[in-house]
């Protein structure tokens, strides 16, 4: 009985902990080397996030659940079937990046390559993007039977698409302003482009894997 309650203590200690550190913590990254830095951040604020998951854990096999996790609910259908869809986008753009990043002049006007697309598929352009602020829905995670051995996996691909998703939002606007830059042009366009573009293949991937850890099929 009093390893139980030990167990339960530490519970608590352990979310207390993790909500002071999170006050914290830095949410913005501005630029393409502070989206790296942000990497190492997101892995400190991880090892908090872990230990949430066990304090629930212990908290709920003994019928006692902290008050800040009670009140939370999983993610509803509509929200895990908005990760479908941005899914379902993003493997779309990545099989016709060039046509979808490519924009032409009216009447056959000039053609030009253009990374906002890119943005807008990721989910950063506006409110209506199935993957804006997908974030959240992620976080609501912890309240969801998730297969005990899918955890780390399912931690470290969010991570992952954090990082992707701030990344590949810097490529693209460095690519968008490239022909306009000192010493700039359209080759520098083109190569923070395909910058761009590869972290919407890292995007993608840590996204199937958030997926199948969440058995959305």
């Amino acid at each position: 009985a009093n390893i139980h309650t030990m167990m339960k203590g530490l519970a608590v200690t352990t979310l207390l902990c993790i909500s002071n550190v999170s006050a914290f913590a830095p949410t913005t990254v501005r630029n393409a080397n502070s989206a790296l830095n942000m990497k190492a951040e997101a892995s400190r604020r991880d090892v908090f996030e872990k230990a949430a998951f066990v304090a629930i854990g212990l908290g709920t096999s003994s019928g006692f659940v902290p008050a800040a996790y009670a009140a939370g609910s999983p993610p509803s259908a509509a929200e895990l079937e908005r990760i479908k869809i941005g899914y379902k986008k993003i493997a779309y753009l990545l099989e016709n990046f060039d046509q979808e990043t490519t924009v032409c002049k009216e009447n056959g006007g000039e053609c030009k390559r253009d990374a906002d697309p890119v943005r807008r598929y990721m989910g950063l352009r506006s409110t209506t993007d199935p993957l804006f602020q997908i974030e959240k829905v992620f976080a609501k995670a912890k309240y969801m039977d998730i297969d005990p051995d899918k955890l780390e996996d399912f931690f470290e691909a969010t991570e992952d698409w954090n990082t992707a998703v701030n990344m590949s939002n810097s490529m693209a606007f460095i690519s968008q302003f490239g022909e306009y830059n000192p010493g700039g042009g359209k080759d520098e366009v083109l190569k923070y482009l395909e910058e761009a573009k590869k972290q919407v293949v890292l995007a993608e991937a840590s996204l199937k894997r958030i997926m199948n850890c969440l058995e959305i099929e």
